[in-house]
């Protein structure tokens, strides 16, 4: 006789299903994505979408909301014509073609689905098991961003040591940066030989710049910056 009656049954992941489990923790791989004129769609018009629209419109994406029901702030966006809106349950043809896909609807069914159907970049919305990338807490200087993450485990804690980094990074590094683009800028011209420039890159750039930049203001370093450019493509 076989022994089918006493055989454990093995769950397989389904097609599209990106995590087995919820207790299953990935290893991110960091990086930063240019969406200038991506084909985005946020799936959902809620408070939670509201949030997560401005970030992808600062960075150039083409947002579009899916959702029968918008917020005020979402339907301005939509009459200034920075968004466009389509009034009426996701279905999955609306992936078509996307770039990046969010999921911000207060059904898990919805958002589940929109994981399976996707065939891009897909976040649901404080569902880590569900997306195949996560938005970090960030913290933005002008040029200047520090991206932190805990996996998922813990966003909270993202946030508080984001909020700590606020206070170790000011605005004088936004616009020490800002100083230094003219500076590299200048240096790739001006300093011919290629062991000198990278000399000077990395002094510019050093941890004894970043003290004298929070200790004398950017300024007062933009002036440093250049003094030492002087001295480099001379010498």
């Amino acid at each position: 006789m076989g022994n089918t009656s006493s055989a454990k049954t093995v769950k397989r992941k389904q097609p599209g299903c990106l995590h087995t489990a919820a207790s299953d923790l990935p290893v991110y791989y960091p990086l930063f994505l240019n969406l200038t004129n991506k084909k985005t769609i946020v799936i959902g018009g809620g408070r939670v979408a509201e949030r997560k629209i401005p970030p992808l419109l600062k960075a150039g994406a083409h947002v579009t909301v899916i959702s029968p029901d918008i917020t005020k702030k979402i339907e301005r966006m939509k009459q200034q014509k920075i968004i466009r809106h389509i009034s009426r349950p996701y279905r999955k043809s609306d992936l078509r073609e996307s770039f990046l896909v969010i999921a911000a609807t207060d059904s898990p069914g919805v958002n589940e689905q929109v994981s399976r159907d996707a065939p891009c970049l897909v976040n649901i919305v404080d569902t880590p098991h569900l997306c195949n990338f996560i938005v970090p807490s960030t913290m933005i200087r002008g040029p200047l961003k520090i991206a932190v993450s805990t996996s998922g485990i813990s966003p909270a804690l993202s946030r508080s040591i984001r909020k700590e980094l606020q206070t170790i990074y000011g605005v004088e590094f936004s616009k020490y940066l800002q100083s230094l683009r003219k500076v590299r800028q200048d240096a790739m011209k001006m300093i011919r030989d290629r062991k000198k420039r990278t000399a000077f890159l990395k002094c510019v750039a050093s941890g004894e710049m970043i003290r004298k930049v929070r200790g004398k203001g950017s300024k007062a370093m933009r002036k440093t910056a250049e003094g030492l450019l002087e001295k480099a493509k001379t010498s």
